[in-house]
């Protein structure tokens, strides 16, 4: 699977700036793998504008059952609420695969619930994004998935309990 990228070099805090560069090759599997590796860093950057970045302006972004957020704007509401909640939050890729429905980046979040009325405890949490790559090289679409019965125990009792 081919998929388009842009010049620049993809940094997580500074790809918004390379979103307006010409088009002008492929994504190749390592490519795609730092695309989702810096990614992932930008979750972790408290800076919910660096997560809207990868998306395109009418990308979309769902978690579990929620309604999706679509735009910029709304994808970094979501990464804000993360953020905020979990002031540490570490996100880790464990896996990038293709499969017959996108492209599955596999993470595990590893966090204290320090934020505004937090628990304190633990969460050790892994999930899926399964993506959909535009022709510019963005995500066009994300739905993400996690145990979300674990992660309500986990917030309640920790990760460890």
């Amino acid at each position: 699977m081919s998929i388009p990228i842009f010049d620049s070099v993809l940094y997580p805090y500074h790809f918004a700036k390379s979103i307006k560069t010409n088009l002008k090759q492929t994504m190749d599997s390592n490519e795609l793998k730092n695309f989702a590796q810096n990614y992932a860093d930008a979750w972790c950057s408290q800076k919910p504008e660096s997560v809207a970045a990868f998306f395109s302006e009418s990308g979309s972004l769902s978690v579990n059952d929620d309604p999706p957020a679509i735009g910029r704007t709304e994808i970094a509401k979501v990464a804000e609420g993360f953020m905020t909640a979990f002031p540490d939050m570490i996100v880790e890729m464990d896996k990038l695969s293709n499969s017959d429905n996108g492209i599955e980046f596999h993470w595990t979040l590893t966090v204290a619930n320090t934020g505004p009325n937090g628990t304190g405890n633990n969460v050790r949490i892994s999930g899926l994004e399964l993506w959909q790559i535009d022709k510019e090289g963005l995500i066009s679409s994300s739905k993400g998935s996690f145990d979300s019965e674990e992660y309500s125990r986990q917030l309640k009792y920790g990760a460890d309990n």
